[in-house]
């Protein structure tokens, strides 16, 4: 088998300007037209987006609502940096920094949450 890695998954926003804005601004992501709707490229990840005006197909059995995700970005440098960008959006931490595993093993999160609802998680392995 050839090796797999991931390559995309699917949130759904409600605004997309509101969505476009802050996916920009505080993940720094590419905001990136796709039709009638966005795509938000993210270091090697890539979120496509459900959203106003969209029908796409296929889509899961139970498509996620807005504000129904749970991702996590790995934030290079120490968690402090993190917390301190946040602030600087006016991003209420929600939780942390506490001790999480993820895919680099040890490491110290926080949580907040994106404009629709969705948990969010910046993960620090410094």
């Amino acid at each position: 088998m050839d090796a797999i890695s991931f390559d995309h998954c699917v949130i759904h926003v409600s605004d997309w300007e509101r969505s476009n804005a802050f996916y920009r601004d505080v993940l720094g992501a590419a905001v990136v037209l796709n039709g009638a709707g966005f795509v938000y490229r993210i270091g090697a990840a890539q979120l496509n987006c459900h959203g106003p005006g969209l029908q796409p197909e296929p889509k899961a059995r139970l498509p996620v609502p807005p504000g129904g995700s749970d991702l996590c970005f790995r934030w290079d440098g120490p968690i402090a940096d993190a917390v301190a960008h946040l602030a600087a959006c006016n991003v209420p931490v929600e939780l942390g920094p506490v001790q999480r595993f993820g895919r680099g093993g040890a490491g110290t999160s926080v949580y907040f949450r994106d404009p629709d609802g969705s948990l969010l998680e910046f993960i620090s392995y410094a």
